[in-house]
């Protein structure tokens, strides 16, 4: 007898869609507990099995983590993120800088290319939030603002393939920096970005590119300006 494709029930696929969604609109952000297994039984009117399988979809498909005894997590924000991952969780810190020294380069001479007025304001606003979370001494709000700024770099290229892939490679880029930066900002972990920025701003490929290549391997060599 020949194999068949299992089919999943309709009513799984909706609650998939529906948890999906949840996750990837930012309702519930990378890194929260998602509710309950009872909670989203009542919530959704389902049977607890019908829950069940879609939480293990997404958790099979990367959107998810399910811990025993603590509860059930967002992982990343999309299939892709949550392959990436898994694929790059374990990799050498060398390698995934190579990786991020190579997208942002080229995101940032694109950038110096097409950016607009509102690109370059978008940079400015992000710039300044870095330099105030690195003035508040929060670690973990100091990483977010970096992967802003970075985020709105890759923007301005106006390249949407490029800023997709750069977006899903987002929390394992994270993941890398706030392992790197630790429980508390230190003085020798500053890294200059407003020559980046102004690069951008006056149009200078070259040296845009240049000094993106460079932040993906100097998290820890500068010292921020007095």
């Amino acid at each position: 007898m020949p194999l068949t494709s299992p089919r999943r029930s309709a009513l799984a696929d909706q609650v998939i869609a529906q948890l999906r969604a949840q996750i990837t609109s930012g309702e519930w952000p990378v890194g929260s507990r998602i509710p309950t297994e009872q909670q989203l039984v009542e919530q959704l009117g389902v049977a607890r099995n019908t829950v069940r399988e879609a939480v293990r979809a997404l958790a099979h498909n990367g959107l998810l983590d399910i811990r025993q005894g603590s509860g059930t997590y967002v992982l990343a924000t999309s299939e892709l993120a949550g392959v990436m991952h898994r694929r790059f969780a374990d990799a050498e810190t060398g390698h995934v800088s190579e990786l991020r020294s190579a997208l942002e380069a080229s995101a940032a001479r694109l950038a110096a290319q097409r950016r607009t007025e509102r690109d370059i304001a978008n940079l400015d606003a992000a710039l300044d939030r870095r330099e105030r979370a690195w003035e508040s001494g929060d670690a973990d709000a100091f990483v977010e603002a970096d992967a802003t700024l970075h985020l709105a770099v890759v923007a301005a290229s106006h390249n949407p393939v490029l800023a997709e892939l750069y977006a899903d490679l987002g929390q394992v880029l994270r993941a890398f920096l706030r392992a790197d930066v630790g429980e508390e900002l230190r003085p020798e972990q500053y890294v200059d970005h407003a020559r980046l920025v102004e690069a951008i701003r006056a149009g200078d490929g070259d040296t845009a590119a240049t000094e993106a290549a460079g932040h993906a391997f100097s998290w820890c060599f500068s010292v921020p300006p007095a």
